[in-house]
C-alpha cells in the first residue's frame, strides 16, 4: 500500500468526532487507536477486539502521526 493510499484510509468529517480524523470514516478517532497503542495493546490484540478494524488502519494512523511529528515546532503542554 502507498502512502497516499494510507493518507486517504484517515478521513476528517466535521460532524463527527468533534471534526477529529478518523478511520475511514468508522466512530475510531486517530487519537483513540494512539493512545490504545501507546497503553501497550498490541496489533493483534486491537484487532481481535474491534473486527471493523483492519491492519492497513493501524499502518496508516502511524504513518498519519509520523507525518504530524514531522511539523518543525510545536510546544508541548502536559495534560
Amino acid at each position: 500500500m502507498t502512502n497516499q493510499e494510507l493518507l486517504n484510509r484517515i478521513t476528517i468529517n466535521p460532524n463527527m468526532a468533534f471534526g477529529k480524523p478518523t478511520i475511514r470514516g468508522l466512530r475510531y478517532s486517530v487519537e483513540w487507536l494512539l493512545e490504545t497503542l501507546s497503553s501497550g495493546m498490541t496489533n493483534a490484540e486491537i484487532l481481535a477486539d474491534y473486527e471493523d478494524l483492519e491492519p492497513a488502519d493501524i499502518q496508516a494512523v502511524l504513518f498519519y502521526a509520523a507525518r504530524l511529528s514531522q511539523v518543525k515546532r510545536m510546544s508541548l503542554v502536559n495534560s
